[in-house]
Protein backbone atom coordinates (compact mmCIF):
# COMPACT_ATOMS: atom_id res chain seq x y z
CA UNK A 1 0.00 0.00 0.00
CA UNK A 2 1.63 3.43 -0.95
CA UNK A 3 1.38 6.69 0.78
CA UNK A 4 -1.35 7.99 -1.29
CA UNK A 5 -3.75 4.91 0.23
CA UNK A 6 -3.64 5.99 3.48
CA UNK A 7 -3.84 10.10 3.19
CA UNK A 8 -6.68 11.47 4.68
CA UNK A 9 -5.27 15.19 2.99
CA UNK A 10 -4.36 16.00 -0.39
CA UNK A 11 -2.49 18.82 -1.91
CA UNK A 12 -2.95 19.59 -5.36
CA UNK A 13 0.79 18.53 -6.44
CA UNK A 14 -0.74 14.71 -5.11
CA UNK A 15 -3.43 15.06 -7.87
CA UNK A 16 -0.34 15.68 -10.66
CA UNK A 17 1.48 12.43 -9.27
CA UNK A 18 -1.42 9.71 -8.76
CA UNK A 19 -1.70 7.43 -11.25
CA UNK A 20 -5.76 7.73 -11.56
CA UNK A 21 -5.77 11.39 -10.67
CA UNK A 22 -7.59 12.39 -13.56
CA UNK A 23 -10.42 10.76 -12.07
CA UNK A 24 -10.72 13.02 -9.46
CA UNK A 25 -11.19 16.63 -8.62
CA UNK A 26 -10.04 18.66 -4.78
CA UNK A 27 -12.14 20.14 -2.85
CA UNK A 28 -10.44 20.65 0.58
CA UNK A 29 -7.56 18.62 0.51
CA UNK A 30 -10.28 15.66 0.16
CA UNK A 31 -10.21 13.40 -3.02
CA UNK A 32 -13.87 14.17 -4.96
CA UNK A 33 -14.07 11.75 -7.81
CA UNK A 34 -15.70 13.00 -11.04
CA UNK A 35 -18.93 11.72 -12.20
CA UNK A 36 -18.85 10.42 -15.64
CA UNK A 37 -21.26 8.69 -17.64
CA UNK A 38 -21.41 7.40 -21.42
CA UNK A 39 -24.24 10.22 -22.85
CA UNK A 40 -22.40 12.49 -20.71
CA UNK A 41 -19.20 11.82 -22.12
CA UNK A 42 -20.07 12.06 -25.72
CA UNK A 43 -21.55 15.53 -25.39
CA UNK A 44 -18.72 16.63 -23.91
CA UNK A 45 -16.55 15.23 -26.96
CA UNK A 46 -18.89 16.91 -29.44
CA UNK A 47 -18.34 20.19 -27.99
CA UNK A 48 -14.23 19.31 -27.28
CA UNK A 49 -14.39 18.34 -31.04
CA UNK A 50 -16.84 21.54 -32.14
CA UNK A 51 -14.41 24.09 -29.56
CA UNK A 52 -11.49 22.57 -30.92
CA UNK A 53 -12.55 23.21 -34.30
CA UNK A 54 -13.06 26.02 -34.18
CA UNK A 55 -10.14 27.59 -32.17
CA UNK A 56 -7.83 25.88 -34.77
CA UNK A 57 -9.62 27.57 -37.58
CA UNK A 58 -9.07 31.38 -35.68
CA UNK A 59 -6.21 30.67 -33.06
CA UNK A 60 -8.23 32.52 -29.94
CA UNK A 61 -6.45 30.18 -27.02
CA UNK A 62 -6.38 27.05 -25.67
CA UNK A 63 -9.37 24.43 -25.38
CA UNK A 64 -9.23 21.07 -22.85
CA UNK A 65 -10.69 18.57 -21.47
CA UNK A 66 -11.99 17.17 -18.05
CA UNK A 67 -9.44 14.96 -17.24
CA UNK A 68 -6.53 16.78 -18.56
CA UNK A 69 -7.37 20.49 -18.29
CA UNK A 70 -6.88 20.73 -14.25
CA UNK A 71 -7.50 24.49 -12.53
CA UNK A 72 -5.86 25.26 -9.44
CA UNK A 73 -8.62 28.20 -9.28
CA UNK A 74 -7.33 29.43 -5.89
CA UNK A 75 -3.61 29.31 -5.21
CA UNK A 76 -2.93 28.33 -2.24
CA UNK A 77 -5.94 26.73 -1.21
CA UNK A 78 -6.33 22.77 -1.66
CA UNK A 79 -8.84 23.49 -4.61
CA UNK A 80 -8.47 21.97 -8.09
CA UNK A 81 -11.92 21.72 -10.42
CA UNK A 82 -11.73 20.03 -13.76
CA UNK A 83 -14.10 21.02 -16.47
CA UNK A 84 -15.53 18.74 -18.64
CA UNK A 85 -14.16 21.44 -21.35
CA UNK A 86 -12.81 24.58 -20.86
CA UNK A 87 -10.92 27.22 -23.08
CA UNK A 88 -8.36 30.03 -21.86
CA UNK A 89 -7.73 32.57 -24.48
CA UNK A 90 -3.86 33.76 -25.83
CA UNK A 91 -2.13 35.68 -23.43
CA UNK A 92 -3.51 34.37 -20.37
CA UNK A 93 -0.59 32.28 -19.53
CA UNK A 94 2.39 34.03 -17.46
CA UNK A 95 5.36 34.45 -20.05
CA UNK A 96 2.98 32.59 -22.88
CA UNK A 97 3.86 29.36 -21.48
CA UNK A 98 1.22 26.08 -21.16
CA UNK A 99 1.32 24.96 -17.51
CA UNK A 100 2.86 21.42 -17.27
CA UNK A 101 0.62 20.77 -13.85
CA UNK A 102 -2.78 22.47 -13.03
CA UNK A 103 -3.23 26.16 -14.12
CA UNK A 104 -2.81 28.46 -11.44
CA UNK A 105 -5.50 30.68 -12.72
CA UNK A 106 -9.47 30.63 -14.17
CA UNK A 107 -10.35 29.41 -17.56
CA UNK A 108 -12.55 31.70 -19.89
CA UNK A 109 -15.25 28.87 -20.72
CA UNK A 110 -15.77 26.13 -17.93
CA UNK A 111 -18.06 23.27 -19.41
CA UNK A 112 -19.79 21.23 -17.13
CA UNK A 113 -22.29 18.14 -18.68
CA UNK A 114 -24.11 17.25 -15.99
CA UNK A 115 -23.72 13.18 -15.33
CA UNK A 116 -26.64 10.65 -14.06
CA UNK A 117 -24.58 10.77 -10.81
CA UNK A 118 -24.34 14.42 -10.09
CA UNK A 119 -26.01 16.49 -7.27
CA UNK A 120 -27.89 18.99 -8.15
CA UNK A 121 -26.06 21.00 -4.78
CA UNK A 122 -22.30 19.72 -6.43
CA UNK A 123 -22.76 21.37 -9.81
CA UNK A 124 -24.14 24.80 -8.08
CA UNK A 125 -21.09 24.81 -5.70
CA UNK A 126 -19.05 24.61 -8.93
CA UNK A 127 -20.45 26.99 -10.95
CA UNK A 128 -20.24 29.46 -7.86
CA UNK A 129 -16.76 28.85 -7.50
CA UNK A 130 -16.09 29.21 -11.19
CA UNK A 131 -17.58 32.66 -10.87
CA UNK A 132 -15.35 33.47 -7.40
CA UNK A 133 -12.48 32.65 -9.29
CA UNK A 134 -13.23 34.75 -12.43
CA UNK A 135 -14.46 32.23 -15.08
CA UNK A 136 -16.35 35.03 -17.61
CA UNK A 137 -18.35 32.08 -19.21
CA UNK A 138 -20.45 28.97 -17.48
CA UNK A 139 -21.69 26.62 -19.57
CA UNK A 140 -24.03 23.64 -17.66
CA UNK A 141 -25.09 21.38 -20.14
CA UNK A 142 -28.00 18.70 -19.21
CA UNK A 143 -28.27 15.70 -21.54
CA UNK A 144 -31.42 14.84 -20.07
CA UNK A 145 -33.59 17.99 -20.64
CA UNK A 146 -31.41 19.04 -23.84
CA UNK A 147 -30.83 22.73 -22.05
CA UNK A 148 -27.60 24.22 -21.45
CA UNK A 149 -27.94 26.91 -18.65
CA UNK A 150 -25.31 30.13 -19.12
CA UNK A 151 -23.92 31.76 -16.58
CA UNK A 152 -21.86 35.04 -17.51
CA UNK A 153 -19.09 37.15 -14.62
CA UNK A 154 -21.33 39.87 -14.58
CA UNK A 155 -23.66 37.89 -12.86
CA UNK A 156 -26.20 37.23 -15.42
CA UNK A 157 -27.32 33.74 -16.68
CA UNK A 158 -30.21 32.86 -19.52
CA UNK A 159 -31.24 29.07 -20.96
CA UNK A 160 -30.55 27.66 -23.98
CA UNK A 161 -33.11 25.43 -25.23
CA UNK A 162 -32.57 22.57 -27.87
CA UNK A 163 -34.26 24.61 -30.87
CA UNK A 164 -31.19 27.53 -29.71
CA UNK A 165 -28.04 28.61 -30.34
CA UNK A 166 -25.20 28.51 -28.71
CA UNK A 167 -22.98 31.95 -28.18
CA UNK A 168 -19.52 32.05 -27.53
CA UNK A 169 -20.18 35.65 -26.56
CA UNK A 170 -16.82 37.72 -25.96
CA UNK A 171 -15.34 34.54 -25.03
CA UNK A 172 -15.59 32.58 -28.32
CA UNK A 173 -16.07 35.79 -30.72
CA UNK A 174 -17.53 33.74 -33.53
CA UNK A 175 -18.54 30.53 -31.87
CA UNK A 176 -21.94 29.26 -32.20
CA UNK A 177 -23.40 26.00 -32.25
CA UNK A 178 -27.02 24.62 -32.37
CA UNK A 179 -27.87 22.93 -29.62
CA UNK A 180 -29.38 20.12 -30.74
CA UNK A 181 -26.38 18.93 -32.89
CA UNK A 182 -24.70 18.67 -29.61
CA UNK A 183 -27.23 16.14 -28.31
CA UNK A 184 -26.88 12.30 -29.72
CA UNK A 185 -30.83 11.28 -31.01
CA UNK A 186 -32.97 9.80 -28.47
CA UNK A 187 -35.33 6.63 -29.37
CA UNK A 188 -37.62 7.27 -26.28
CA UNK A 189 -38.31 10.56 -27.26
CA UNK A 190 -39.45 9.39 -30.83
CA UNK A 191 -35.66 10.71 -32.79
CA UNK A 192 -34.51 8.32 -35.05
CA UNK A 193 -31.01 7.20 -34.62
CA UNK A 194 -28.31 7.62 -37.48
CA UNK A 195 -27.51 4.65 -39.80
Amino acid sequence: MNDMAVKSEYTPEDLLTMPDGYRYELVDGTLVERHTGWKAGVIGSELLLRIGAFNLQHRQGWVNQGGDGSYQLFPGKRLVRKPDVSFVRCGRFPGGILPTGHALLAPDLAVEVVSPNDLFEEVAVKVEEYRRAGVRLIWVVSPQTHMIWVYRLDGSSTVVREDGELDGEDVLRGFRCPVAELFPPDPDNGDTPAA
